[in-house]
């Protein structure tokens, strides 16, 4: 029987994360790094994407190429697993971390129901969902090429449960009836494919509640106030989810989502 270091090591594998430079998803390529993994960081900012390459490749010593690459263009993302297989050696690992979490720079985000606008809608399912199925459709026959393959989406709380308004009153935050519905989408995706990829290859999905990226007063207390762990999430509470999803300590694991959220969803 192999030892758990055995079955948590990733080395010689390459994973491909969507997102990359973004805070959770920098944190789950630096996680896949320290157990030996290459990385293929994509990220819509090339500066960022280049920088955190450069970051990984210097501290773990594997290697980690910067791909950037924007969401909304499926025909880029249709050519991009191939040019990761072509410059790492194979591609082992998807992670879709990449997503539309809070369009500041479109006022129809942050508003109630009435304002909710189709174009912020299709522009959430493009980027949050869509994306997912087509590298997921592009990446799989280079996964069962090299004989191993885990798929893992980055879902959300909100795509388990509607939205507590209260959270946002006297806020300028708000809650998109697209990010929900793409993020519940991608639960379901993962299901679909668990089925129809197995037992070649394994798909996924972590969903996190809320993490905490400097949120202010009141939403804060409110939302710490429903959470029984007390607080919001940190990118290190996802560490673990991520390296048991993308390595063999979770071999006999397919079609899960593993909710990530201090019990917010249990009450």
């Amino acid at each position: 029987m192999r030892t758990l270091l055995d079955l948590m090591s990733l080395k010689g594998k390459v994973a491909l994360i969507t997102g990359g430079a973004g805070h959770l998803g920098f944190a789950i390529g630096e996680t896949f790094a320290e157990q030996g993994c290459n990385i293929a960081i994509m990220d819509k900012n090339a500066a960022e994407c280049e920088r955190m390459a450069v970051d990984i490749s210097e501290r773990y010593g594997v290697r980690a190429l910067a791909y950037p690459c924007d969401l909304e263009s499926n025909e880029d993302l249709s050519s991009l697993p191939d040019q990761v297989f072509e410059s790492l050696g194979s591609l082992d690992i998807l992670v879709h971390a990449g997503a539309l979490v809070n369009a500041v720079e479109d006022a129809h985000w942050s508003v109630k129901q009435k304002d909710q606008s189709y174009d912020i809608w299709a522009k959430a399912l493009q980027i949050n969902l869509t994306s997912a199925f087509t590298l997921t459709q592009a990446s799989v026959p280079l996964m069962k090429k090299g004989g191993y393959g885990s798929v893992i989406y980055i879902g959300s709380h909100y795509g388990l449960v509607g939205p507590d308004w209260s959270f946002y009153e006297n806020t300028d935050m708000g809650n998109a009836a697209g990010y929900a519905a793409s993020k519940a989408g991608l639960i379901q995706l993962a299901k679909w494919y668990a089925t129809s990829l197995a037992p070649d290859i394994r798909v996924n999905t972590i969903s996190p509640g809320g993490i905490f990226r400097g949120h202010q007063e009141p939403f804060l207390s409110k939302y710490i106030s429903r959470t029984p762990m007390a607080r919001m999430g940190t990118e290190e509470d996802f560490k673990g989810a991520a390296i048991f999803l993308a390595s063999e300590l979770s071999a006999y694991v397919t079609g899960q989502n593993i909710v990530i959220d201090g019990g917010l969803t249990a009450m």
